[in-house]
């Protein structure tokens, strides 16, 4: 007789759209707690913390308001991202600035709070790089520098957490979200671009996450099977 699995705590940043969305809603949908921290609340009723991940003060404010309001943290899935396409000359510093903000030094400073509690429960950190972390393309220099960073940070961490903390770091494609919202035509996948679907992508990223004690899923490439951006 197996015994029943109990809830777990999570908190996924980014989820209140895209991935980070799905991600919640399927651990949501599974019984588990889930905490998420967004610029914006969730369109669900879940539980959501306001942050601007780019803004080192408003990631510390709102990672003590998660430490303060919780008894425990299981896992953190850092599934916030955005994006400033033009070419180098053609993308404002600012803009440029906030994409490596919120896409690495946001997810290394929500781990760096986190990691304590984690420790405590052998939890796990889930970051989300991109296939364009493996293979960069023009006109992406903010995008693939910060999701490059994300993979080395992760593959860093994993080294020094082994035993203590499980870390994952999932490498989608291309997928059907608001993400490519208001883009020009030519940073937009085209009429007849193939997209996961993010329920997919949060499928495996789940699938990392119940591994079992002493079993860990390092890196994970999911993504359509036309993806042109991998291998």
């Amino acid at each position: 007789m197996t015994s029943e699995r109990q809830p777990e705590l999570h908190l996924v940043t980014g989820g209140s759209s895209g991935l980070g969305a799905a991600v919640a809603q399927r651990l949501d949908d599974r019984g588990d707690r889930v905490l998420v921290l967004d610029r914006k609340p969730p369109e669900t009723d879940l539980p959501w913390i306001e942050v601007d991940l780019a803004d080192p003060a408003s990631v510390d404010a709102a990672m003590l308001d998660v430490l303060d309001r919780t008894e425990h943290l299981d896992g953190v899935v850092y599934a916030a991202g955005v994006d400033a396409c033009g070419e180098l000359e053609d993308v404002d510093g600012t803009s440029w600035d906030r994409v490596v903000g919120v896409n690495l030094l946001g997810a290394a400073r929500v781990v760096r709070h986190a990691l304590p509690a984690l420790r405590e429960r052998n939890g796990i950190v889930v970051t989300v790089a991109s296939t364009l972390a493996l293979k960069s393309l023009p006109a992406a220099t903010a995008y693939c520098a910060s999701k490059a960073g994300v993979l080395a940070f992760t593959r860093a961490l994993a080294a020094e957490e082994q035993g203590r903390t499980r870390v994952t770091c999932i490498i989608p494609g291309g997928m059907a979200t608001s993400f490519f919202d208001g883009r020009p035509e030519r940073f937009a996948p085209g009429p007849d671009a193939v997209l996961n679907d993010p329920s997919d992508v949060a499928a495996a990223i789940v699938f990392a996450m119940d591994q079992p004690p002493g079993c860990e899923v390092r890196e994970l490439v999911i993504c359509p099977s036309v993806e042109p951006s991998w291998p």
